[in-house]
């Protein structure tokens, strides 16, 4: 059976004073896939996580998700209500608050933080936060303010900030920058984690990075999509060499 999409981007365009971020895009992402999106700066990748949140509306082209639903047509808020959930570059989560708050803040369906704090918690958020700290690898450290966090603890919480939010699609922004070894190669297996159960977007500059979790890539040049397929497929089309590595083969003249 063919995989169902549950993004469908065509024709797409999106200008800003003048520069066309976005041109004569077309991109598919089919569910409870994990895509990865590269490309040099300026090639369009945070005006397309803009287009499809709502934070930007393209002047021209579509943007279905889930087969009929037009995100076009909606702000940012009903989108996000739809179970589309974005990670900006830098975390942003409560740092007053201990980590096990910050989930339990970010709950579906919560109402205000004094009612999330303040009412009484049931078995069955509890099991569900508990149950988010440990895909996250934060289990043991639910009582712990947030502000304590090392940089990709925090990272982590506010990827299981948005799990509590249970999205449908996830758009991940550069998650890995200013982190470890050690905690790059733990996200990128937080991330691979989450699918089939969700589908994942990630934008990302490390190509060892991108190695690890890549299982289809698309590489965006100018606001269009220069070439998609496995890492090896896109590393190796000179296309990509020549845009986006910023350098030809070895051996060549000139």
């Amino acid at each position: 059976m063919k995989p169902e999409f549950i993004l469908a981007i065509e024709g797409a365009n999106k200008t800003f004073d003048g520069f066309r971020a976005i041109r004569d895009l077309n991109f598919y992402m089919d569910r409870g896939e994990l895509r990865t999106v590269i490309g040099p700066n300026g090639a369009g990748k945070t005006t397309l996580l803009d287009l499809i949140t709502g934070r930007s509306k393209p002047d021209s082209g579509k943007i279905e998700f889930e087969k009929d639903t037009d995100l076009t047509r909606l702000n940012e808020y009903q989108i996000n209500r739809l179970g589309i959930g974005r990670k900006f570059q830098t975390p942003s989560v409560y740092t007053d608050h201990t980590v096990f708050e910050n989930i339990l803040l970010s709950l579906e369906g919560h109402r205000g933080v004094f009612a999330a704090l303040f009412s009484r918690i049931t078995p069955a958020q509890r099991d569900q936060i508990q149950e988010i700290l440990r895909t996250v690898g934060l289990a043991d450290k639910g009582d712990w303010i947030a502000g304590n966090l090392a940089h990709g603890q925090k990272q982590w919480l506010e990827i299981g900030m948005l799990l509590a939010q249970n999205p449908k699609l996830l758009l991940v922004d550069e998650p890995t920058a200013g982190m470890t070894d050690e905690e790059t190669a733990r996200t990128g297996e937080l991330l691979m984690s989450l699918v089939p159960k969700h589908s994942v977007v990630v934008i990302e500059h490390d190509m060892t990075f991108v190695r690890q979790i890549a299982r289809k890539v698309t590489v965006l040049h100018e606001g269009s999509v220069l070439c998609e397929g496995t890492v090896d497929q896109v590393q190796n089309d000179e296309r990509v060499v020549e845009v986006y590595l910023g350098r030809k083969r070895k051996g060549e003249n000139g």
